[in-house]
């Protein structure tokens, strides 16, 4: 289970719409060797079939697909971007930190999803990886108490 590693974060990214900010949060599953081309697919055919439902929280939005769909390893993927952009959502717009969520089973999907929402139901963790400098940092940020969690 790979969550927000190194190789799995990039920061400050130009994308001119939703659609690129979920290609460009699947790249790096794909770069990783954590999916498939197939399942970024599949995470953008899910935002146009069923909108913007990924949006979970103010400016937070967690593009996933179904397993099947070409994911090798359960992993969560981090792109921030340097200009929010537009969902969709009534409420939740625009959206500045996209996750994107790969897992390879209904237990893995748990997993992942329960340490997501322990580091993003903390408001402090959120301002963080708002302001984060490198991934390094992020990374110290998973170490802290609270944050980090058994597998």
């Amino acid at each position: 289970m790979r969550f927000l590693e190194k190789s799995l974060i990039s920061l400050d990214m130009e994308v001119k719409d939703a659609e690129e900010a979920i290609r460009a949060a699947g790249r790096l599953l794909v770069d990783s060797g954590a999916a498939e081309n197939s399942y970024v697919e599949a995470m953008l055919a899910a935002f146009r079939d069923k909108g913007p439902y990924i949006v979970i929280a103010p400016r937070i939005a967690l593009p996933h697909a179904k397993a099947e769909n070409g994911v090798n390893e359960a992993s969560v993927s981090f792109v921030r971007l340097r200009r929010p952009v537009a969902f969709g959502h009534p409420e939740n717009d625009p959206v500045e930190l996209v996750f994107a969520l790969g897992s390879s089973s209904s237990s893995d999907h748990i997993a992942l999803l329960r340490k997501l929402t322990t580091l993003l139901n903390e408001p402090t963790n959120v301002e963080a990886l708002k302001s984060a400098q490198t991934a390094t940092e992020i990374e110290a940020l998973l170490q802290r108490p609270g944050v980090r969690q058994q597998e």
